[in-house]
């Protein structure tokens, strides 16, 4: 990253990449066989030095299974390391208690850390399931606990996404891996209307993460990537964009560098202030990432 990409002041944040250690959190949904690359464990020493050589400064840490033990063990990382300034957890979102849940993540040591909340809707095979009332009552509190709701969905949930994110204006959304388009096939143009239906939502963010794992993993290019970039910065405008590694899952397709590399060649040719959102700036705002 030089000085012409304008990261920032504060250089760059991560706003979006996963820790594990599996013999404390397993983590079933990784294939041994399909996901050899991140079959292992990943703590904050293996980040650090990735990040560094990247020219971030700050991460945002998001939880990567449905436990309130990670969460409570994401914050203790974060209490730790300065690098980690922001966790992304998961409470049970149809529990009749779920604001005392969050609460109690609270008051965990690192509690302060604690930005957002995520569920792994992209796993729920119910169409319908952002508009039951017990998951809206659940996201309610979220946004009430003046928490960020990370929306991790695949491609055909995008419009049950926005029909939530429409009615709980009250609630900040961010769009994680910007709702996995279908690059390079014909469903992509669906995913093009609906991500602007989507993005005309005020309380809307979204990450630009996540995207080579949607495209052939071995071949890919920046061309492959660019029409997913080029579309979210007109639906969302620079300042609602953040840049995120989703590291480990990246090693799938790419290292961190190569990912850092194209989103920077996608975006180089926009005005400094604009590059400055996408690289730290929203992530900051967003998030409320106050941490030296």
């Amino acid at each position: 990253m030089t000085a012409g990409q304008a990261p920032g002041r504060a250089g760059i944040v991560d706003a979006h990449h996963h820790l594990w250690v599996r013999a404390r959190h397993p983590q079933p949904w990784i294939d041994p066989v399909t996901m050899a690359a991140i079959d292992a464990d990943f703590e904050p020493v293996d980040l650090a030095p990735l990040a560094r050589a990247a020219g971030v400064t700050a991460t945002v840490v998001v939880q990567s299974i449905a436990s309130q033990a990670e969460t409570v063990h994401l914050l203790g990382v974060a209490a730790d390391d300065s690098l980690v300034q922001g966790v992304v957890g998961w409470v049970d979102l149809t529990a009749d208690d779920t604001a005392e849940r969050i609460a109690r993540l609270r008051a965990a040591r690192g509690g302060d850390r604690l930005v957002g909340i995520r569920h792994l809707v992209q796993g729920e095979t119910d169409p319908a399931y952002l508009d039951r009332p017990d998951v809206r009552r659940g996201i309610a509190a979220v946004g009430a606990a003046g928490l960020v709701f990370d929306l991790l969905v695949r491609q055909h949930q995008l419009p049950m996404a926005t029909r939530l994110v429409y009615d709980l204006p009250e609630v900040s959304f961010v769009l994680d891996h910007l709702g996995k388009p279908a690059l390079g096939r014909p469903e992509l143009t669906e995913w093009i209307g609906d991500l602007r239906a989507f993005a005309a939502s005020p309380n809307t963010t979204a990450k630009l993460s996540g995207l080579v794992t949607e495209v052939e993993r071995s071949h890919w290019t920046t061309d492959d990537l660019r029409p997913a970039v080029d579309h979210a910065l007109d639906a969302f405008g620079p300042d609602r964009l953040m840049f995120g590694s989703d590291w480990p899952v990246c090693l799938l397709a790419s290292s961190y560098q190569r990912w850092v590399d194209a989103l920077t060649e996608m975006v180089g040719g926009r005005h400094g202030s604009d590059r400055a959102g996408i690289w730290g700036d929203t992530a900051r705002r967003v998030y409320g990432l106050t941490a030296p």
